[in-house]
């Protein structure tokens, strides 16, 4: 032990790679690499420690929606803190996580009115999970605990929400995980199984799925449905006209909670608050995080409905469940901060006014052979990568590995746009850029993406 070292900026790489051990990341391909290190942010960009720029792509992981570098919500965590930095909501309150939870409230759709406070999405999935078995439990159906999700969907990290994660290769070196989770296909319309050339019929096969899995499981042994509104890993899956609909009359006839999952989807990813609004459903549960405070400090919520928390109001029933740093005085205060923003200037209607510009611009990038589908809503899209438009074939694992990982993921951040290259489900290149996006931002990324695919074309 001894006094803190600084790190001077040419060693910040090795350090970096000595002490740092990155999220999902591959740590021996910065053995002899250097390690992007990202320093400040400006708007819609992001620079490194040599001053080079980035378009940031993704809004740092779906979550910078009102942009970079904004001063009132840093200066918003700086009173709060001087204020009272910490103090838990367990059997207390303090007046910035009240006034977020009324708020939150007050934006949610239907008797979503209770507020659960987490530190991020893959918390809140736990915690909506715990809360329907325990729901289940005080209402008289305590064999109601297992959960239905869709295939190569991602919920999150925690035992319980990596088990209603529908990705295999995620959940193998953690393996056994939680009990109940069980799978149903999801709305990849570009892949359907059947129906595929009608959105409609394909969205009723797909929510029929779900019932169809309630009954094999048992209408009594299960506890609820989690989906998100637009499903992020596979490549932004929308839903079908008419899919949800079905869904929560399949849930009110079999009395199972249904989740919406809206860690990446709320807070303006597709033009409105929560994102079951824009599809028009009213579930039981939504998590969210992410995009609740752009980013600037963490925090999480599920957000119950009247009904659902009925129960535990009442006697001595309790939820036996919280966290330490659940609805944070900074963190619920930089929230109220980030949200005065979004009705402010407006960013949900941004998002709808610009959604179509959007994916028109991402559309051109048809006529290039490896681009086989460009799906999303909103400010989130997906750009599904294939070997033949005609057949839809895909690559192979191996050319995954050399495509993806090898060249698009690496040359796309070396000319100058931070987004993701991913190969859970099928190739795509995913893009949500931060909600000030305009369309000087979906012409920069169109055009360097276009220079980076056409050359992975040709190296195929």
């Amino acid at each position: 032990m001894g006094n803190p070292i600084a790190v001077s900026s040419k060693d910040l790489s090795q350090t970096a790679y000595d002490h740092l051990w990155m999220h999902f990341t591959r740590m021996s391909s910065y053995e002899n690499a250097p390690v992007p290190t990202i320093v400040r942010g400006e708007g819609t960009y992001i620079y490194d420690d040599n001053g080079k720029r980035y378009l940031d792509g993704l809004a740092g992981l779906f979550v910078v929606q009102a942009g970079h570098g904004r001063a009132e919500l840093a200066e918003a965590a700086a009173k709060q803190a001087q204020e009272l930095a910490f103090f838990p909501v367990w059997s207390y309150a303090h007046p910035k996580a009240i006034e977020l939870a009324e708020r939150l409230a007050h934006y949610a759709p239907g008797d979503l009115n209770k507020v659960f406070f987490t530190t991020g999405g893959g918390e809140a999935v736990e915690t909506a999970w715990k809360l329907a078995k325990q729901y289940h439990k005080l209402t008289g159906n305590p064999g109601k605990y297992k959960v239905i999700s869709r295939a190569v969907a991602y919920h999150g990290t925690p035992q319980g929400a990596l088990a209603i994660t529908g990705l295999p290769a995620l959940k193998a070196p953690f393996e056994p995980l939680v009990p109940g989770a069980h799978k149903v296909p999801n709305t990849n319309f570009y892949r359907a199984p059947i129906h595929g050339d009608d959105p409609e019929a394909f969205g009723r096969w797909a929510a029929d799925q779900i019932e169809q899995q309630i009954l094999f499981e048992g209408p009594d042994t299960v506890a609820a449905v989690f989906l998100e509104p637009v499903q992020n890993a596979g490549g932004c899956f929308p839903p079908p006209p008419g899919y949800f609909r079905r869904v929560r009359e399949i849930c009110d006839r079999y009395g199972v909670l249904l989740v919406s999952d809206e860690v990446i989807c709320a807070f303006g990813r597709l033009g409105t608050m929560f994102a079951c609004d824009k599809f028009g459903y009213v579930p039981d549960i939504i998590t969210c995080a992410k995009g609740m405070t752009s980013g600037y400090s963490p925090i999480g919520a599920a957000v119950v409905s009247d009904r659902i928390a009925e129960p535990f109001f009442k006697g001595k029933n309790t939820f036996l469940h919280g966290y330490t740093f659940g609805g944070h005085p900074v963190s619920a205060a930089v929230a109220l901060a980030n949200l005065d923003i979004f009705e402010r200037e407006g960013l949900n209607r941004h998002v709808l006014d610009h959604e179509a510009a959007f994916r028109a611009t991402l559309e051109k990038l048809r006529d290039l052979p490896i681009v086989g589908d460009v799906r999303g809503d909103g400010f989130f899209y997906g750009i599904e990568l294939v070997k033949d438009q005609a057949t839809k074939e895909s690559f192979t694992p191996e050319e995954c590995e050399r495509l993806l990982y090898g060249f698009v993921s690496k040359r796309l951040f070396e000319d100058g746009l931070y987004c993701r290259a991913d190969d859970r489900g099928d190739p795509v290149v995913q893009l949500a850029p931060p909600l000030v996006a305009d369309q000087g931002t979906f012409d920069e990324i169109e055009q360097i993406l276009r220079g980076v695919l056409t050359e992975a074309w040709t190296r195929i």
